[in-house]
């Protein structure tokens, strides 16, 4: 879950920081450029009060003789464009030089320079100058005045101004925001990562403990503190909850160990009364023996009725075992049954080790062997392998019977579940059943497989780590 909400939440601060960052960066270029342009008008209007003083042109395109204020102008201008060289000059309505800097620098016939001269023709106010952005390298910014002389724009003022300082100057407060944003979003990463896992933190230890319950593990609870209030809410909700689950579960065990209990004894009386009746009536009797069959069927089911609630009561001592060597010593011991209804009996059970109850662990695996030779036919194989893999240990129990349907495979191991095709053999529905309370409590599981081309694979699944590791 952390996964997916950690990307989503980076995504939205970056998105966030962005639609930030991008009008700032471009409000700081048009700041730039406004200060230079504010410039250029403040130098274009000095040139200008200078220039309306230059004596009047005497009806040729030149000057008849250079007056002293177009000297002075002149050398403004030059001295202007060596100090920062920018290229300036004031021009007649008829494109001629009253005067300039560089010498060889004159009125373009197109362009921004002559769009902007003509703008001042018209004593309009100048549009602003397109934006000039860092990676435009040899862009220019243009400003006109116009030279205003007894109400009349008799000249204009021009200024062509390199653009290098500007940029570099732009770039800079750009690398100054991209810093700043790239702290930010470190910032805005480690405050997601402490959200996440303050959030997250509380479903984490409610997952774990939702499956340990669901193994068996039914004292877990759930810690209250951390987390939002309404985490800390359900918390408190789920420990009511498996506490009443506890406690509903401890009840029925409680009921069925009695009653397994109680009926017990009154069984087993008229069990032995049974007999003593079966003595006055001829020998052979068939509704005599149907009637002790029925009874030491009844009291099969009360003895496994009493293993399962203790099975699912009883803590399993937990230690390291070589469940190898422990499978070997079943497979020896159900071999002479085993063959006594002519199966044949194989074990591959090499060293591997896993966590279990010894003693827990082998009655499980005589109750699997039981039903893998039980329900094996005549001639056919049972099989016992064990494997060990990086996280569990596994002793699968293959058999040749006829197997399960799927609708089947979903219902074996509940209590009292048999399939309907073998209700003819002797069972009572609760062998597989107490086996997985048995692994349950250990931290084992049991699980079920058809086999092709016939048969069923039951598999018993071990830890291989210790608990708390």
């Amino acid at each position: 879950m952390r996964s997916r909400l950690l990307p989503l939440l980076i995504v939205l601060m970056a998105g966030v920081l962005l639609a930030l960052g991008f009008p700032l960066a471009v409000s700081v270029a048009a700041a730039r450029q406004q200060e230079v342009v504010v410039d250029r008008i403040d130098d274009t209007a000095r040139f200008a009060s200078l220039a309306q003083y230059v004596t009047k042109r005497s009806g040729g395109s030149r000057l008849t003789t250079k007056d002293e204020r177009q000297e002075t102008l002149q050398k403004e201008l030059s001295r202007y464009h060596e100090v920062y060289g920018i290229r300036a000059g004031v021009f007649y309505r008829d494109d001629g030089a009253m005067a300039h800097a560089p010498e060889f620098w004159y009125l373009p016939a197109e362009g921004a320079a002559r769009d902007a001269f003509r703008e001042a023709l018209l004593s309009r106010p100048g549009h602003d100058p397109a934006q000039v952005w860092p990676w435009q390298r040899g862009g220019r910014l243009i400003v006109a005045s116009p030279v205003v002389r007894d109400g009349d724009v008799v000249a204009v003022v021009m200024t062509d101004s390199p653009t290098g300082e500007m940029r570099a100057k732009t770039l800079r407060a750009w690398l100054l925001i991209c810093a700043g944003e790239a702290a930010a979003m470190l910032l805005a990463v480690g405050a997601a990562l402490r959200l996440t896992g303050w959030v997250l933190r509380p479903v984490r230890v409610l997952d774990a403990t939702t499956h340990d319950i669901a193994t068996g593990r039914l004292k877990s609870r759930v810690a209250e503190a951390g987390g939002p209030p309404e985490l800390r809410r359900l918390a408190r909700s789920f420990n009511e909850m498996a506490g009443n689950v506890e406690e509903v579960l401890e009840q029925q065990r409680a009921f069925v160990a009695d009653a397994s209990h109680q009926l017990r004894n009154p069984l087993s009386a008229l069990l032995l009364r049974i007999e003593l009746l079966a003595l006055e009536l001829p020998e052979g009797n068939e509704e005599i023996a149907s009637v002790r069959a029925e009874g030491k069927r009844l009291a099969q089911v009360l003895d496994d009725l009493l293993d399962l609630a203790l099975a699912e009561h009883a803590p399993a001592d937990l230690r390291l075992t070589d469940i190898g060597e422990l499978a070997a010593e079943r497979v020896e011991s159900w071999r002479a049954a085993a063959e006594a209804k002519g199966v044949t009996l194989g074990g591959n059970c090499p060293a591997v080790t896993a966590w279990a109850d010894p003693v827990t662990l082998s009655s499980a695996l005589d109750a699997v062997i039981d039903n893998a030779v039980k329900f094996t036919p005549e001639g056919g194989g049972v099989t016992v392998a064990v494997a060990g893999e990086q996280d569990t240990s596994t002793i699968v129990v293959a058999d040749e019977g006829p197997g399960l349907t799927e609708d089947e495979l979903a219902r074996i191991g509940g209590r009292f579940w048999r399939s309907g095709r073998h209700q003819n053999i002797k069972g009572s529905g609760l062998g597989l059943s107490i086996t997985r309370a048995l692994l349950a409590a250990g931290g084992g599981s049991l699980s079920f497989a058809r086999r092709e081309p016939s048969g069923l694979e039951v598999t018993v699944s071990l830890p291989r780590s210790g608990p708390g590791s």
